[in-house]
C-alpha cells in the first residue's frame, strides 16, 4: 500500500525506467491492455474480421506455462511446482469426464493458463515491472475515462454479439436484480470495468502521496458508481481504509502492519461459510432491495454446485470435479449447462474445481505469505481477498493472473532468517515504506 524504497533501491532502479518487460510481464501488459479495452477490441477485430487478434495474450500465457515448467518444476526442483503441475493435468482430466466435450477442454486450458502468468512473477519483483506500472497509469483515466463517456453515449460495442469457441457472448447492459443500467465503458462488460477502476487505483496509489490517494480516491468512486458495481466499490473503500491504516504508522512499521493485514484478510475465506449459516433460507430482499444479489448467493450461487455433485459426480466430493465444472467451460460447452451455476466466490469455485487438496495449498500460500516481501504483492492479497468474496474471478483474465501474482512466492525458496540490523540500509532488513512525493 506504499513504495517500497531504500537508497541501495533507488541507485538501482532509476537507469533501469525503460528496461524491457520480462515474458510474464509482457503477458500482463497484453492481458490488461485487451480485457481493459476488450468492448473496442471486440468489436472492431470482428467488423475488420481480425478476430485471432483477441487470443494473442493467450499464447503469452502458455509460453508462461512453459517457463513456470522450466524455473520452478525442472530447473528449481520446487516439490510443491511439480505437484500443482500434475494435479492440474489430473484436473483437466476430471473435466473432460465431467462434461465429456473436447470444446470445453480447449476452453478450461485458456482458463487456466493466466494463472501461470502470475506464478511466474515468484521470485520477482513487481516494482521492476517499469513499463507496465507506466500502462497501469495510463489504465485508470482511460478506465474512468470510458465509464464516464459510456454513461452519456451509447457507445457501438454495447450489445455486441460475438462468437468464442463457436459459443456466442453478448456485452450485456441491464443489470440482472431489477434491470438497472450498467454501462463497461470500454471494457466488455461493467464487471470489468469497475475491476480495472478498482486494480489499477491500487497498483497506482502503491507509490503515490496520501494526498494523491485521497484525492483520485473521488474520481474512482464516482466512476465504479456509475458502472453500479457495488463489490469493487465496498472493496475500494477497504482499501483506502487499510492504506490510510498502514500509513499511520512509522515508517519502520509499516511493512510490517501490511503484512498483517494481508495475512488477516485470509480470513475472508471464511464469509461465505458464515453468511449461509446465519441466513440460508432467509429473503434478505425484505430488509433491503440492494441485498437480493447477496441473497442469491448464499441460497443458490454458494450452495447448489455441492448439491448437484451428488447428482453429477460424487467422486467431486473428495477430487474436484475438473477445471470445467462450474466454470464458464460448463455454461457455453456441455449438455449439462442445466445444472450450471454461477460461483460467486473465488475460493469456493477453485475448491470445487480441485477439491480438499485445494485447502493444503492455500496453507502452503499463507505461509508462503508470511515471508513474501514485495509491497505489490501484499497489497493485491489485500484487495482480491475481499474482491473475491462475491466474484469468482477467471474471467477474464486479468482477475485471476493478479490472485495468482499474489500467491506467486508459494514456489519459492524458504528465506533464510537474519539478523535485522535497525541502524543500517542492509537489503536483509524489512524494507522502509515511504510517501513518494507524487
Amino acid at each position: 500500500m506504499d513504495q517500497s524504497t531504500t537508497h541501495l533501491e533507488d541507485q538501482k532502479t532509476t537507469p533501469a525506467t525503460w528496461t524491457l518487460p520480462t515474458l510474464e510481464g509482457l503477458a500482463v501488459i497484453l492481458y490488461f491492455g485487451r480485457d481493459a479495452f476488450a468492448g473496442v477490441v471486440r468489436y472492431y477485430a470482428s467488423r475488420m474480421h481480425l478476430d485471432p487478434l483477441w487470443f494473442i495474450p493467450d499464447i503469452f500465457a502458455f509460453a508462461c506455462i512453459g517457463a513456470f515448467f522450466y524455473r520452478y518444476a525442472f530447473k528449481g526442483t520446487n516439490v510443491l511446482a511439480i505437484l500443482f503441475l500434475l494435479y492440474v493435468v489430473f484436473a483437466l482430466f476430471l473435466g473432460y469426464v465431467f462434461l465429456g466435450e473436447v470444446k470445453g477442454l480447449a476452453s478450461s486450458i485458456k482458463m487456466i493458463a493466466p494463472a501461470f502468468v502470475g506464478f511466474c512473477f515468484c521470485g520477482r519483483e513487481f516494482k521492476d515491472q517499469k513499463f507496465l506500472l507506466k500502462l497501469i497509469y495510463f489504465l485508470f483515466f482511460a478506465s474512468m475515462l470510458g465509464i464516464l463517456w459510456s454513461a452519456h453515449t451509447r457507445l457501438p460495442w454495447v450489445a455486441f454479439s460475438y462468437e468464442s469457441f463457436g459459443a456466442t457472448r453478448t456485452a450485456a447492459r441491464l443489470w440482472w436484480t431489477d434491470g438497472e443500467s450498467r454501462v463497461s465503458g470500454f471494457a466488455a462488460d461493467s464487471t470489468m470495468a469497475a475491476y480495472f477502476v478498482l486494480i489499477t487505483y491500487v497498483f497506482t496509489s502503491v507509490r503515490k502521496s496520501v494526498l494523491w490517494c485521497l484525492l483520485w480516491a473521488g474520481p474512482a468512486f464516482y466512476a465504479i458508481h456509475l458502472s453500479t458495481n457495488k463489490t469493487a466499490m465496498g472493496v475500494l473503500a477497504i482499501y483506502i481504509a487499510g492504506l490510510l491504516f498502514v500509513r499511520a504508522f512509522n515508517e519502520r512499521y509499516r511493512f510490517a502492519a501490511l503484512r498483517s493485514i494481508a495475512l488477516w484478510s485470509f480470513a475472508c475465506i471464511l464469509i461465505p461459510g458464515a453468511l449461509m449459516l446465519m441466513f440460508s433460507g432467509t429473503n434478505l430482499a425484505r430488509v433491503a432491495k440492494g441485498l437480493y444479489s447477496l441473497q442469491d448467493r448464499i441460497n443458490n450461487s454458494w450452495q447448489l454446485p455441492f448439491v448437484y455433485m451428488n447428482d453429477l459426480m460424487p467422486l467431486g466430493y473428495f477430487t474436484g470435479c475438473g477445471l470445467e465444472c462450474f466454470n464458464y467451460p460448463q455454461q457455453l460447452f456441455s449438455n449439462k449447462v442445466s445444472y450450471y451455476v454461477p460461483v460467486d466466490n473465488f475460493y469456493i469455485g477453485t475448491y470445487l474445481m480441485f477439491g480438499p487438496i485445494f485447502v493444503l495449498f492455500m496453507v502452503f500460500v499463507i505461509l508462503a505469505v508470511a515471508r513474501t516481501r514485495d509491497i505489490y504483492k501484499l497489497t493485491v492479497i489485500f484487495v482480491m481477498n475481499f474482491y473475491t468474496i462475491t466474484v469468482l474471478g477467471y474471467g477474464p483474465a486479468s482477475g485471476l493472473l493478479v490472485i495468482t501474482m499474489g500467491f506467486s512466492e508459494v514456489f519459492g525458496r524458504k528465506l533464510k532468517s537474519r539478523t535485522f540490523s535497525a541502524e543500517s540500509n542492509a537489503i536483509g532488513r524489512p524494507p522502509l515504506l515511504r510517501v513518494a512525493s507524487g
